[in-house]
């Protein structure tokens, strides 16, 4: 039997939902936070249904770490904002609470008819807002689509099995029941977990028309979960990459990030090009890698994914300081032509690039000054031990430039001895051995000037 087909029979099954009681799963209460337990503990002692939801169930079921737990109830924001001191409403386009913790912040959603996921760059805070406002009435809700079938506003609240099917993929709609500890399923879930597969809800060429961002996250829920998106789902993909520019450009970059800093960045990338993703978000970078033949691509990813792997951060600029390098580099290179120092050659490389992600990915000015930081530093670095070093180590940018050579000395050898140098000055201030050749800059102190104040003036004012 085929997936397609046997996709069929799954929505078609009359024996949906389907209810796992307490013995018949692996979900404990031990594994879940103690704050999102508090939760839901106090929604459904003041009459409200609560869950968990999404990927922490799916996580639990199959014995992966949940990144984060999200809640869905029944009580409507103001209502979860009059039993928690700790809310906060945000969003415009469906209204969430947030609930925030000493080491987490637990969002907390009413249940939705249908729609999409809140678009980050559009939350706001709910202050100065009246509470009335915040609930945009429980039974009048709104659900606005543009002229392509886009969701603009869904402010439209359900019940939990529209909640469920009104989600992203199959494997994200399982739930968790606080009242009696069940997994509930209302899509197929259960079934697409077993078969390892990412599968839309309903028709994918509507769930992606709604959402284009949610072809970014099948994409990455593949590559995470080493899961296979499905047949039809895949097909929609393809064919309706170039809709993923439709997303706002701030939260197309922060999907980006998430792709590429999840622990499967080269995975993420082969599916990205395969599918038209990374064409369609970056046209001209693909067309210099496909030209140029260029292989650190698959270095830096390896590179991305063996750190995150030890527990190692990488900021935004660290990452695209080694993703976009010898990009950038070939691009300042060619400004080195036509003269100019080398800071103004990385500050036109740098111009150039985000003249042509600005159209589709909207890169934070700040990390765009540490990732120029990076690209500066590392001329300096190679510099043993040139003038001030002490100044290059207590600036912002040196551990990311740092951590940058260590990406090249992969492929570069000669770059060890340099960032060897760099740790021993960085770990023990001034070199035991290498005094000498660190030229002291004398401290200069301001001198105040004793002025003596004349009395009488003093007294005339």
């Amino acid at each position: 039997m085929s997936v397609l087909v046997c996709y069929e029979i799954i929505i078609m099954q009359p024996t949906l939902p389907i209810l796992i009681k307490r013995a018949s799963h692996n979900i404990s209460r031990s594994m879940i936070s103690p704050n999102a337990l508090r939760i839901m503990y106090r929604l459904r002692d003041n009459g409200f249904k609560a869950c968990l939801v999404g990927g922490s169930v799916r996580d639990l079921l199959i014995d992966r770490a949940p990144k984060d737990f999200d809640i869905v109830t029944d009580a409507t924001p103001s209502e979860i904002k009059r039993l928690f001191r700790n809310c906060r409403l945000v969003g415009r386009r469906f209204r969430l609470a947030h609930l925030h913790f000493k080491d987490e912040v637990i969002e907390v959603a009413t249940f939705r008819a249908s729609g999409a996921e809140p678009e980050p760059d559009e939350f706001e805070s709910d202050e100065g807002e009246s509470e009335p406002e915040a609930d945009n009435d429980r039974h009048n809700g709104r659900l606005l689509k543009n002229e392509g079938g886009m969701l603009l506003r869904d402010n439209l609240f359900g019940t939990p099995e529209e909640d469920a099917w009104r989600r992203d993929f199959t494997v994200n709609a399982l739930s968790y029941s606080i009242a009696d500890f069940s997994v509930i399923d209302y899509v197929g879930g259960l079934e697409d977990l077993d078969l390892r597969l990412i599968r839309t809800i309903g028709d994918p060429w509507e769930r992606f028309t709604e959402d284009p961002v949610r072809m970014l996250r099948a994409v990455r829920l593949s590559a995470q979960l080493r899961f296979t998106i499905e047949k039809s789902s895949w097909k929609a993909l393809v064919e309706m990459s170039v809709r993923i520019t439709h997303a706002s450009p701030a939260r197309l970059f922060d999907e980006f990030l998430k792709l590429f800093l999840s622990g499967s960045a080269k995975e993420c990338c082969r599916l990205l090009k395969e599918g038209g993703l990374l064409k369609a978000l970056l046209p001209v970078f693909d067309e210099w890698h496909d030209e140029s033949g260029d292989d650190t691509a698959d270095l830096s990813l390896d590179w991305i994914d063996s750190r995150l792997a030890t527990g190692v951060a990488i900021s935004p600029q660290l990452f695209l300081a080694v993703f976009f390098g010898n990009y950038l580099a070939s691009r300042t290179e060619g400004f080195a032509a036509h003269s100019g120092s080398f800071q103004d050659c990385v500050d036109h490389a740098l111009s150039g690039f985000l003249k042509e992600v600005s159209g589709f990915m909207q890169i934070p000015q700040r990390t765009v000054m540490r990732l120029r930081e990076i690209l500066l530093l590392e001329e300096r670095l190679a510099k043993l031990p040139g003038r001030r070093p002490q100044n290059i180590v207590s600036r912002p940018g040196f551990t990311d430039a740092l951590n940058y050579l260590r990406f090249r000395a992969v492929s570069d050898s000669s770059l060890e001895k340099v960032i060897a140098w760099w740790e021993r000055y960085a770990g023990d201030g001034l070199l035991q051995g290498e005094q000498s050749n660190v030229r002291q800059e004398p401290v200069k102190t301001r001198r105040r000037r004793n002025r003596r104040r004349n009395r009488s003036n003093r007294e005339s004012l």
